[in-house]
């Protein structure tokens, strides 16, 4: 599995042609980061050329549309994916990401209506470029009453949603953290199959009980609670090999450097993957 960076949890690191040569750096295979963005700053063979540079390679872009809002702003996002796409895909990635809420101030069955349709719409676009869809369910409990009405968190509700869906494209974005904060087991990764899985994240969390674990009190892998020796472990079992994508949301900018951060999240890797047996 690769071991991938995002820009959450690095500080004020900078840009993603920052990110891309600290990740080659740290001994990191993939960065979560705006393919599009990426190009127009550089070329398209400015861009292929600075990846192959590094040895890195763009785990997933994050899906721009806005979906959870009006149909005027959904609309208005859909404009642009396509050329999103394109980028991703002229790129090597073939990977799109999005988190879902574990509640709404829509009517929960309306909501349902509208967001299915909006996916699967989505989705058609980004097959057309070869490129999957994941959708991230979200667990921690604050965030369940954050909204008027509750929709869905957990990993069971998601698989369904994604079935109702109904593009082959369409899968998990599945992350550590949401997979903790839910009373997730061993045996629930182990049930999936490979093509489930869109993409990864991974994370820690603190010793407290877990319904008092926040959404942006996310630790570095390998300084919490969560098993992630055993949520590696499973992924791997399954056959999954994908990218591994550092996220860490914390409710205040981190105090250290972008340097100590990324020695800092290197060395939570390593813990993890040994501990694992994966390194």
């Amino acid at each position: 599995m690769l071991r991938g960076l995002s820009h959450a949890g690095l500080g004020k690191i900078g840009s993603d042609e920052n990110l891309i040569a600290a990740a080659s750096q740290y001994g990191f295979h993939t960065v979560d980061i705006n393919a599009k963005g990426l190009i127009e700053r550089n070329g398209l063979e400015g861009a292929k050329a600075l990846l192959a540079k590094h040895e890195v390679a763009i785990g997933s872009i994050g899906l721009s549309v806005e979906w959870r809002d009006s149909e005027e702003k959904f609309r208005e996002g859909l404009s642009k994916l396509a050329e999103e796409a394109a980028a991703a895909a002229a790129l090597g990635c073939t990977r799109c990401c999005t988190y879902v809420l574990p509640a709404t101030n829509f009517k929960a069955a309306h909501f349902t209506v509208l967001a299915t349709r909006r996916l699967r719409t989505c989705a058609q676009i980004l097959g057309a470029y070869g490129i999957s869809l994941g959708l991230e369910f979200v667990g921690p409990h604050h965030l369940r009453t954050a909204w008027a009405n509750p929709f869905l968190w957990t990993l069971e509700e998601t698989l369904d949603w994604i079935a109702a869906i109904g593009e082959p494209n369409v899968g998990l974005l599945f992350d550590a953290y949401h997979w903790y904060t839910n009373g997730s087991t061993i045996a629930d990764i182990e049930a999936l199959t490979p093509d489930q899985i869109v993409h990864v994240h991974i994370n820690d969390a603190p010793d407290l009980p877990v319904e008092e674990v926040r959404d942006n009190g996310r630790l570095y892998p390998g300084e919490g609670v969560i098993d992630l020796a055993g949520f590696l472990r499973a992924l791997n079992a399954i056959g999954y090999k994908g990218s591994v994508t550092q996220e860490i949301l914390t409710a205040e900018p981190p105090a250290q450097s972008p340097e100590e951060l990324l020695a800092r999240s290197k060395a939570g890797f390593d813990r993890v993957y040994t501990a694992a047996g994966l390194a």
